[in-house]
């Protein structure tokens, strides 16, 4: 009895925390359209802070911070809007335009034919779509094989075992790419500048020798740590270190 009690006050009180952020939500939306953006951000950052996040909730917090021109705010949102939904076609416009407020001009290192792969198909989708797909590839397969086994023509036969390759071929793909997918987003650590200007190390010490300076809004690669340093690693291929607190990471 006191199980069930629990699980009914559990899912009363998930519902009021859904209801809540919801109405939250509505408000902050209704502030941004009135122009009143500091307000707005208020609320969606209480909406951030109860862990509901989504790629909405980012994306409006990215465009009020655009509207205050506060770049490295406005890009570190719209990027994480991006990591959820890598298809928010308007959260990639936005961040273009908030790029075009950085100072920062980092040339890109030249890709391989696997990284531009990787990027323009293979992190096109979450890999949690992907493995969705190999899910429903992996019920498909299944289906039309057994469809195969108990059919008694000959052209249903060869049209249920070819389709069932395909879709086990599908299978294999889908999973493959959910597999690379979730390790890039383990792998890569990216974050975002969040100072005015501040000097690259190439040891993590005050008294370190300066490699090189980076600028507000600048999005940079985490390789490794120590203490209260980064090993950070720009697209040109630039590697040094940062203070902890002078980033954020997405």
């Amino acid at each position: 009895m006191k199980n069930i009690l629990f699980t009914i006050a559990l899912f009363i009180s998930l519902v009021a925390v859904s209801q809540t952020a919801d109405e939250l939500f509505s408000k902050a939306n209704k502030l941004y359209q009135t122009g009143k953006y500091t307000k707005a951000i208020e609320l969606y950052s209480s909406i951030e802070k109860q862990d509901l996040i989504s790629d909405n909730l980012f994306f409006n917090l990215g465009n009020c911070y655009y509207k205050l021109n506060k770049v490295a705010p406005s890009i570190y949102y719209y990027e994480k809007a991006l990591k959820i939904n890598p298809r928010h076609e308007d959260a990639s416009i936005n961040l273009a335009f908030a790029k075009r407020m950085t100072i920062d001009v980092i040339e890109d290192l030249p890709k391989t034919f696997l990284q531009r792969f990787s990027t323009s198909v293979i992190q096109k989708l979450p890999f949690d779509t992907w493995a969705i797909i190999a899910v429903v590839a992996s019920f498909l397969a299944s289906i039309l094989f057994l469809l195969y086994h108990f059919s008694f023509s000959s052209k249903k036969k060869l049209f249920y075992f070819n389709t069932s390759i395909f879709t086990v071929f599908v299978l294999i793909i889908t999973v493959f790419f959910a597999f690379q997918n979730y390790k890039t987003v383990q792998k890569d650590r990216t974050a975002i500048i969040f100072v005015a200007r501040v000097e690259i190390k190439n040891a993590p010490s005050t008294s370190s020798e300066e490699v090189f300076e980076l600028h507000e809004g600048t999005k940079v690669i985490v390789l490794d740590e120590l203490d209260n340093w980064k090993k950070i690693k720009i697209a040109d291929g630039k590697v040094g270190w940062i203070y902890a607190d002078d980033l954020k990471e997405i």
